[in-house]
C-alpha cells in the first residue's frame, strides 16, 4: 500500500515524490536535468478507480491532447461519471464524443464489470502489482498498458515501468539516444538506474515530450 497526501479536494500526490526526485537526480544524468524543469508539479490521483480506468481506455493509442479532448466530450454525457451511468448512455452519443466503436465496447464492458461487482477494488491497495494487472487484463479492452496506467495514476505505485508505452520509448530515444530508435531492452537498461522509482522517472519522461501533465 502506498501512502499519499491530499493536495486538493479529491486529488492526492504520493508522499514518496520528494525522495524519488532526489534519488533520480543522483543516479541519472538526464533526470538531473529534467526534474528541475517542472518545479513542484507531480503525479496526482483523483481517487476513483472506474474513472481512472475509463480515462486510460479513452487514451489508448492517441496523444495526451487528443485523449483530453475526447474525454472532455465524453464526460459531459452522464450526470456523473459512474459505471451505472455509463451503461445508460446511447452508443451514438458516445461515438459522437469521438470514441471509436471498439472503445465504446471496452467502456461498456468496463462499466459492466464495476456495476456487477466483478472487480474487487477493495483488495487492490493491499496486493502486489502483478496480481492487480492479472485481474485487470481479464476485462475486455484492458491490456497490460492500461493496467500499468492504473497502477501509476490510481494506486500511485512507485516502481512501474510501462514498456508498451510509446511515449516512454520515444522519450528515452529523445533524451538518452539522440533520437535513435530504442528497443524494450534498451529501455530496461536505462531504467535500471531509476528503480525503485520507475513510475516517477516515466512521468518526467512524458513531461519532456508534452508540457501537458499526464493524468487519468
Amino acid at each position: 500500500m502506498v501512502a499519499t497526501q491530499t493536495i486538493a479536494s479529491e486529488v492526492a500526490s504520493p508522499v514518496y515524490w520528494s525522495d524519488a526526485r532526489k534519488h533520480l537526480m543522483k543516479k541519472d544524468r538526464v533526470m538531473k536535468r529534467l526534474i528541475p524543469l517542472f518545479g513542484d508539479a507531480c503525479l496526482q490521483s483523483r481517487g476513483d478507480a472506474f474513472v481512472t480506468l475509463a480515462r486510460s481506455v479513452v487514451g489508448q493509442q492517441i496523444s495526451v491532447k487528443a485523449a483530453q479532448t475526447v474525454w472532455n466530450r465524453f464526460a459531459l454525457l452522464p450526470k456523473q461519471m459512474t459505471a451505472a451511468n455509463v451503461l445508460r448512455l446511447k452508443v451514438d452519443d458516445m461515438r459522437a464524443a469521438g470514441l471509436s466503436v471498439r472503445k465504446v465496447e471496452y467502456l461498456v464492458d468496463l462499466a459492466l464489470h464495476f456495476d456487477s461487482g466483478a472487480v474487487h477494488v477493495e483488495t487492490w491497495e493491499a496486493i502486489e502489482d502483478e496480481a492487480i494487472i492479472a485481474e485487470l487484463i481479464a476485462i475486455r479492452g484492458i491490456g497490460r498498458w492500461t493496467a500499468e496506467m492504473f497502477l501509476i495514476f490510481h494506486l500511485m505505485r512507485p516502481n512501474v515501468l510501462p514498456l508498451d508505452d510509446v511515449g516512454l520509448l520515444n522519450g528515452i530515444s529523445k533524451n538518452y539516444f539522440s533520437g535513435d530508435t530504442v528497443s524494450r531492452s534498451d529501455a530496461r537498461e536505462v531504467a535500471a538506474a531509476w528503480a525503485p522509482y520507475c513510475s516517477v522517472a516515466t512521468w518526467y519522461i512524458w513531461r519532456s515530450l508534452d508540457p501537458l501533465p499526464v493524468e487519468y
